[in-house]
């Protein structure tokens, strides 16, 4: 009986809520329904019915001028929002058919409700930010409310069937009218006129200013922080929520930019950072713990791209914020380069294995470059000092990591390792992970092919890590990995960009004679310098040949004062290291530095050059031992110009018979048995490289 009773008292209100003429009756009746408790689906329904009618109608109003009852509109949709967010959960999971009716009132409920939610905005944007704390509060609790429904829609999503596209359409219209609402307050303070968050004082105009800044603020902290959550809701669904996705995020970025000012000392945008580059890192774990599990089944470019198109999407979203706050950023720069570094090294075992070649390509189009950007957001920051970004590199590329790695265990070779273990590495043990020695190795040579974008201070630090890059180098995973290892690599620029697999190898010193030539002009060059001349000698052969590919280079592209200068250099060691026993020594310094020069000196130019300064006029001892080390090292007669060419060939000849006229036992007994003969070698070597 208390059903019927209930049911027809409320048929009897609705009733008497149409009929009334007099708008406070008819608020009276309205404020009775509070009272009733609604037991059977009809009666619910019947006040869905009424309750649309009711958000049509205020939508409709709203959009006109209705300055003067804005707030009360705004507190109705309030409430509206609160009573939705109550019932949708319990609407979502609703099957049965009786229930189906309700359903679709309340679906089309929240439409209307989203419709006007997204004209009160609008009409906001119209009106002067409110002045008094009273409407403030109205204003920041819609808005509130309006994102919490909107996330509520959106966790139940795949519940709601017909009405689901409908409703998201709705939710990203309200998402873009409060970004627009926020932007705009936003413009329309002059926050120059005060500090990022300025206090009440005794003057009315001081006092009404400080509201305004206060509630703008307020609202945009509000706004970016549930456009994050909502954000995080819709990475979580899989991917059929790129709609709340997109602006999700678009938001987020659009209010930081907009609010650099104030929301960097009250909203924790490190945190930010953080969600993103775990959204980052997700999509790789699974593609590597799926991958790893294939059976050499070969990946095509639509999974790849479906795969790693997220990590891009967030990946650019954290280059972004970091970039507009670098100092917030780096307060996170280990899980920040902790991710470069993981993408680095899923790029590099990607690479060794032949059916997941497709793909490493696509990761290296989509995520190598703005990787590299997010690290640099952080390098070339004028906000950051100079002593945190030289921590910052210093741990990454620490020295203390060389004698670890050696006595590390070596059966774990690269490429047999697990790719899934990439991404279970902690910030705590990244400085001794030893499968993620390659990816740093790539993430150099990243840093080396992108210097162009580099600050004066940051190529000066990376030339001072080149030292770092050799050691490395000699680690014995390392070694046959750089050696063995093709990786894909970007060629050309702009529309005619593509990727060509080249060895690593070939690809490292690609990016350090790039490396070079950045620094050539800069004050990193001195540096570089050093670099080049300290390790003339390395004693690893690999290294050694780095090293004199970039001599190469240097002579055969530099200023000819400055090749002259070096020439002079590396002749006047010789003369320093002369002696004779030394000649037919082949590892002897004196033959090394002659080897050198003989590698350097391939244009006739260069060969005049080396010959008139070892040579001479040819007629001391000493100039007939150091071009005797030449000729043994392979000096490249045929580049001498004509006359001296001659000349040299001459003076070979000429050496050889004085000192086969001056054979004899007296000879034999006092010259030093490692000296004996020289002029015989040299013409030996000469007739060898004819």
């Amino acid at each position: 009986m208390e059903r019927k009773s209930s049911s027809k008292e409320l048929q009897n209100l609705l009733q008497a809520i149409k009929s009334s003429d007099v708008v406070e009756s008819r608020i009276e009746l309205v404020n009775k329904l509070r009272d009733l408790d609604f037991l059977e689906i009809f009666d619910l329904t019947s006040l869905l019915e009424f309750f649309t009618t009711i958000l049509s109608v205020a939508a409709k109003y709203v959009d006109s001028d209705v300055s003067g009852c804005l707030v009360q509109f705004l507190a109705f949709g309030t409430k509206a929002s609160g009573w939705c967010g109550k019932h949708l959960k319990m609407t979502a999971m609703s099957t049965e058919e009786s229930q189906e009716e309700h359903s679709n009132l309340f679906f089309q409920l929240l439409l209307d409700l989203f419709s006007l939610s997204a004209a009160s905005m609008v009409a906001l944007k119209r009106h002067p930010v409110f002045v008094d704390n009273a409407s403030a509060a109205v204003v920041e609790r819609f808005i509130l409310e309006q994102l919490n429904l909107i996330k509520d829609v959106v966790s139940e999503i795949k519940k709601i069937n017909s009405f689901g596209s409908e409703a998201l359409k709705a939710a990203q219209t309200v998402i873009d009218t409060v970004v627009k609402l926020c932007k705009g307050y936003f413009d329309a303070v002059n926050w120059d006129l005060c500090d990022a968050r300025p206090e009440k004082d005794e003057n009315n105009t001081d006092s009404e200013r400080a509201n305004i800044m206060n509630h703008v603020t307020n609202i945009t902290k509000c706004t970016t922080e549930k456009l994050c959550e909502l954000g995080i809701l819709a990475a979580n669904d899989g991917g059929s929520l790129v709609t709340i996705l997109n602006v999700s995020w678009k938001g987020v970025i659009t209010l930081l930019q907009q609010g650099k000012r104030v929301l960097r000392e009250i909203l924790s945008v490190q945190d930010i950072i953080l969600t993103l580059i775990s959204l980052v890192n997700e999509p790789l774990r699974c593609a590597a713990r799926a991958w790893s599990s294939l059976l050499k089944e070969t990946i095509s470019l639509t999974e790849a791209r479906r795969t790693f198109l997220p990590s891009k999407f967030y990946l650019t979203n954290a280059m972004k914020i970091s970039s507009l706050y670098p100092c917030q950023a780096y307060l996170v720069y280990k899980e920040v380069t902790l991710c470069v570094i993981m993408i680095a090294s899923f790029r590099i075992l990607l690479s060794y294995e032949k059916h997941l070649n497709t793909a490493s390509e696509v990761l290296s189009e989509l995520l190598e470059k703005t990787s590299i950007d997010l690290l640099n957001s952080l390098l070339n920051s004028a906000e950051v000092k100079q002593e945190l970004k030289f921590e910052l590199l210093d741990w990454l590329f620490s020295d203390d990591f060389c004698s670890n790695s050696m006595h590390g265990d070596s059966s774990s070779s690269y490429h047999m390792t697990s790719m899934v273990e990439i991404f279970s590495v902690s910030c705590e043990a990244m400085s001794e992970a030893r499968l993620l020695l390659l990816g740093r190795i790539a993430l150099f040579h990243n840093l080396l092919r992108y210097s162009m974008d580099l600050e004066d201070d940051i190529k000066i630090k990376i030339t001072g890590k080149l030292r770092w890059f050799l050691d490395m180098l000699v680690v014995e995973d390392v070694y046959s990995f750089v050696l063995d290892l093709q990786i894909p690599v970007p060629y050309g620029s702009g529309k005619t960009l593509e990727l060509i697999w080249q060895p690593m190898f070939s690809a490292l010193l690609h990016a350090l004679k790039t490396f070079m030539i950045v620094v050539s002009s800069s004050f990193a060059w001195a540096e570089f310098e050093a670099f080049l001349l300290e390790n003339l000698f390395h004693p690893h052969f690999l290294c050694w040949e780095i090293v004199m590919e970039l001599w190469c280079f240097l002579v055969r592209y530099a200023e000819m004062d400055v090749v002259n200068g070096i020439i002079d250099k590396l002749c006047s060691l010789m003369k320093l290291l002369e002696s004779p026993e030394s000649v037919l020594i082949p590892g002897s310094p004196l033959r090394k530095v002659a080897r050198i020069i003989c590698l350097l000196a391939k244009s006739t130019p260069m060969a005049d050059h080396v010959y008139s300064s070892v040579v001479g006029d040819g007629r001391s001892q000493l100039s007939s031992v150091l071009y005797a080390a030449l000729l043994l090292e392979g000096f490249p007669l045929n580049s001498l110009s004509d006359n001296i060419r001659s000349t040299a060939k001459q003076k070979i000849i000429t050496d050889y018979f004085g000192f086969i006229g001056s054979f004899d036992d007296k000879v034999l007994t006092t010259c030093s048995s490692g000296a004996f003969g020289i002029p015989v070698h040299a013409l030996s070597a000469s007739l060898q490289a004819q």
